[in-house]
């Protein structure tokens, strides 16, 4: 369906993966233009079978997307006025390699995706004023290529500090998105990293859900002070915990820093473990994968890089990221820790942390 009041854009959309697809196809499916750059194999996919959204028990169809191999290919198909970029941050410095020769000709960059670190390696090729910070809160399951489910509507968000944010904020809300603008993207996406940062690392190395982590004692005390180093972190910074579309990040936050973990433990388990369940996270899912790459590095890696240079101490953070990491490239067979947190916890006097 249309919005004749809206302006009309031109998106170019890095891939047809589980944000992709959501973004790139709602967009589509009010009448923006799209141009998706996907792999070969899964270009000819979607072309053939189009792209399929599950949204509120309805499933849309959008028949024919533009799909295209290259982006040297997209861009005869220009000229775009913003790019979508939600690839996994692994994938990021990949992905710039193959930007830099068109970077002239590509347009204002919305990045969509986890961690603090991927504006800034955009901002180095692109420049300042051709970089959006956005965030998703909204869960979406990916069924194949193009093909996607959405599991709760939450939101998105956009940093106000680029011209283009409220046109794209406007088109968004259009599509069903429900996006809103944020003044400070640092603290925005850094939010958002807290958000990531919980039931993730912990569930891919002990090979237990969400909703195990918090209802077990012992590692629901690891994920308060792995959150309370990154606080820390992000409070040096002077950047300020904020709440985010359909989350309450600051109440999460509060709960943690002002409460101990034994008071803590059954409100958040209520709320963070009942709504994730028995779905595993996406280190987990990578991990499973074999894929030999784990997004630890770039949410909690990152809580440690930004750490040292602050001089604060991220035992906890250093731990699970350098854990998971080996188990993740083979250096420590998979099921090392597996359903048992009392070695996990172990470890911490490694880092110089008593449990």
């Amino acid at each position: 369906m249309s919005h004749p009041s809206l302006p009309k854009l031109r998106f170019l959309c890095f891939g047809v993966g589980a944000i992709g697809t959501y973004i790139g196809g709602s967009l589509a499916l009010i009448g923006q233009e799209v141009v998706f750059v996907e792999r070969p194999v899964l270009a000819e996919e979607v072309r053939r079978e189009g792209l399929h959204l599950r949204i509120k028990d309805k499933e849309l169809h959008f028949p024919q997307p533009a799909v295209v191999f290259s982006i040297e290919e997209a861009l005869k198909l220009g000229p775009f006025d913003a790019a979508l970029l939600a690839v996994k941050s692994y994938d990021t410095q990949t992905l710039l390699n193959d930007l830099v020769p068109y970077k002239v000709a590509l347009p204002p960059v919305l990045c969509l995706q986890n961690g603090v670190e991927n504006e800034q390696r955009l901002v180095e090729v692109f420049g300042n004023d051709r970089v959006i910070a956005g965030t998703i809160t909204s869960a979406v399951g990916r069924r194949r290529a193009g093909n996607i489910v959405l599991e709760k509507l939450r939101g998105m968000g956009i940093a106000s500090e680029h011209s283009l944010a409220p046109t794209l904020v406007a088109i968004l809300q259009a599509a069903g998105l429900k996006a809103r603008q944020y003044e400070s993207a640092a603290s925005m996406k850094w939010s958002k990293m807290l958000t990531n940062l919980l039931a993730n690392a912990s569930s891919a190395i002990l090979d237990m859900s969400p909703e195990e982590i918090f209802s077990n004692p012992k590692i629901y005390w690891l994920e308060v002070e792995m959150l309370r180093e990154a606080l820390r972190v992000m409070a040096a910074q002077q950047y300020t915990v904020i709440d985010l579309p359909g989350t309450p990040v600051r109440m999460l936050c509060w709960l943690v820093e002002s409460f101990p973990p034994a008071f803590s433990q059954p409100l958040l388990m209520r709320s963070l473990g009942k709504g994730r369940g028995a779905k595993m996270p996406s280190f987990y899912i990578d991990l499973s994968s074999g894929c030999g790459f784990s997004e630890v590095d770039y949410l909690n890696g990152a809580v440690v890089r930004f750490g040292d240079r602050l001089g604060i101490s991220t035992p906890v953070n250093r731990m699970l990221t350098e854990t998971l990491l080996s188990l993740t490239c083979g250096d420590l067979p998979r099921n090392t820790f597996s359903k048992q947190p009392g070695k996990l916890i172990a470890l911490l006097k490694k880092y110089g942390k008593p449990a």
